[in-house]
């Protein structure tokens, strides 16, 4: 078994595919898949590595790795000391492929390793960036089925990517620039698709997929992740839109609150000046609570536009901020 820090090639050549599969506490499953996974591709005739992220198991999920990568040399293992989530182990996973396409799957038995080669073959021969697998006929709850259609409609919504019914679905595959152009932290692997888009790579295409009732262990979904969800596809949105030029949000949204207000006080005072005037009862202006609504919104109005400005000097700091990803040039 290699070192995860330092993963060393078995091969002069590149593999075909390469397969990441975070897991954990997926001892039983371990050895069917892997079967399956080489009989497919021997099957259509791919080459092929396979890297297991054991996402700090508490089973004998690693012990299960150790003998399988002891009887082929193309297994490969990353191990971490703790349960980080799904995230961080498919960013660990890439950084280690070598294979023309990249595919990902969840280790469970529920996405189907026979879809490799269609998949593949839409990637390599019909020029697709990324195909997502589409679990068209699903064998979850209803607790599991209902969130996740609505996650994915908002998905579909706030990403501007039309043609997918499933942002989640473990099973997908990659063009190897993909895997090595995109960033994976917190749980961002459920907009890989959208972070592919934003990445530039805009030819994103589905295939429909089997998907199994689950053989053995339990389910890691909890409602917290249907929250989380959103929550960080908001976050997405906004660093995607904004992250290079935050003062377009925060200072044009400040500058609106604090005209706002502005003309309420003025509004306030003009209205004092002409009871004055006529000789109209009249309040005294701190005594009216929309003069603190208005006082408010320039307080507030203010503070938006000094953080889109604070937020423009960390940007012009950031040592990413001429990152561009040049394609082609000669």
């Amino acid at each position: 078994m290699t070192d995860p820090n330092s993963l060393e090639t078995t091969a002069t050549e590149c593999p075909d595919i390469s397969v990441v599969i975070p897991l954990l506490n997926e001892a039983e499953s371990l050895p069917e898949l892997y079967e399956r996974i080489v009989a497919h591709t021997a099957e259509v005739g791919l080459s092929y590595e396979i890297i297991f992220v054991d996402d700090g198991s508490s089973d004998d999920s690693w012990a299960v790795i150790e003998r399988l990568a002891a009887q082929d040399a193309a297994v490969h293992g990353i191990k971490f000391r703790r349960n980080y989530g799904k995230s961080p182990a498919l960013q660990c996973g890439f950084a280690r492929t070598r294979g023309r396409v990249v595919f990902t799957m969840d280790a469970d038995l529920q996405d189907a390793p026979e879809e490799i080669g269609g998949m593949y073959n839409m990637i390599v021969h019909e020029g697709y960036d990324l195909v997502s697998g589409w679990k068209k006929k699903r064998y979850d709850p209803l607790s599991k089925t209902i969130p996740t259609k609505l996650f994915n409609a908002t998905a579909r919504r706030v990403s501007g990517i039309k043609n997918l019914h499933d942002f989640n679905c473990g099973l997908k595959a990659y063009r190897a620039e993909v895997v090595h152009s995109i960033e994976l932290y917190n749980d961002m692997h459920r907009y890989i698709p959208y972070l592919a888009k934003n990445a530039g790579f805009a030819k994103i295409g589905e295939q429909v997929v089997h998907h199994a009732p689950r053989k053995y262990g339990h389910s890691k979904f909890g409602l917290d992740r249907f929250f989380n969800g959103y929550l960080d596809l908001l976050t997405l949105w906004f660093t995607h839109r904004f992250g290079r030029k935050p003062m377009h949000f925060f200072g044009f949204m400040g500058s609106l609150m604090f005209i706002l207000g502005f003309i309420s006080v003025i509004i306030i005072g003009a209205n004092k000046l002409y009871a004055l005037s006529h000789g109209l009862p009249y309040i005294l202006i701190t005594d009216s609570p929309y003069f603190y609504l208005a006082l408010t919104l320039m307080i507030l109005g203010t503070q938006l536009f000094l953080a889109g400005f604070i937020g423009e000097l960390i940007a012009r700091n950031a040592p990413e901020r001429n990152n561009y990803k040049i394609e082609k040039e000669f």
